[in-house]
């Protein structure tokens, strides 16, 4: 099996940031977004996916605010992975995952269809939840962020947020371990898959 990982560095006039990634991995991470709140949802997000992770942010506007440097986390990371995964032949291409934090629970699907969507189900309350303190992450961050991700992988992203947590952090920790679970599952090769999996023969 050819080695599936990624090399690259993003630079625009708003952010420049590295990214090395091994989908085949153990959950190894060195990550350093300057948005700490993000480097801790990463970490969970690469440990539950067993994902080699580094992220390395050398520039970013955040005297500005963390907007541009939180989506180009997004975009920096689906590049990643749709660059390590190839053509996909073998994958298993779907996955769930469901992981509780207290009350609360996320429920995660992914499609490495090569159709790009999000469908973040939410309810209202949860964008009055406060931000985080110091960087003043929000919920509408994340989603901006999980948007990103799918646009640049190809992937068909649906979360559902059961008994959202008053606490950002408590409510958020869940979706990433569940995405990275998920993402996992997806990216994971079936031996018995010869070729790609889809009827069409091909996933863009």
């Amino acid at each position: 099996m050819r080695e599936r990982q990624y090399a690259e560095k993003r630079i625009t006039k708003e952010t420049v940031i590295s990214v090395k990634l091994n989908i085949d991995g153990s959950g190894e991470t060195k990550i350093s977004s300057k948005i700490g709140f993000m480097d801790h949802m990463l970490e969970l997000f690469a440990f539950w996916g067993k994902f080699d992770l580094e992220i390395t942010t050398e520039k970013a506007d955040t005297n500005v605010d963390i907007h541009h440097l939180n989506e180009d986390l997004g975009i920096v990371l689906g590049q990643g992975f749709k660059t390590a995964l190839g053509d996909k032949a073998g994958i298993n291409r779907n996955g769930f995952a469901s992981f509780p934090m207290e009350d609360t629970t996320a429920n995660v699907t992914v499609d490495l269809s090569g159709r790009a969507s999000l469908k973040f189900n939410i309810t209202p309350e949860v964008y009055s939840i406060e931000p985080q303190p110091n960087e003043g992450y929000e919920f509408k961050y994340a989603e901006h962020f999980f948007a990103a991700f799918a646009k640049q992988l190809g992937m068909n992203l649906n979360i559902r947020l059961e008994n959202p947590n008053l606490d950002l952090h408590a409510s958020l920790e869940p979706v990433f371990k569940a995405l990275g679970k998920a993402l996992g599952e997806a990216a994971q090769i079936d031996p018995r898959r010869k070729g790609v999996p889809s009827t069409k023969g091909i996933l863009d």
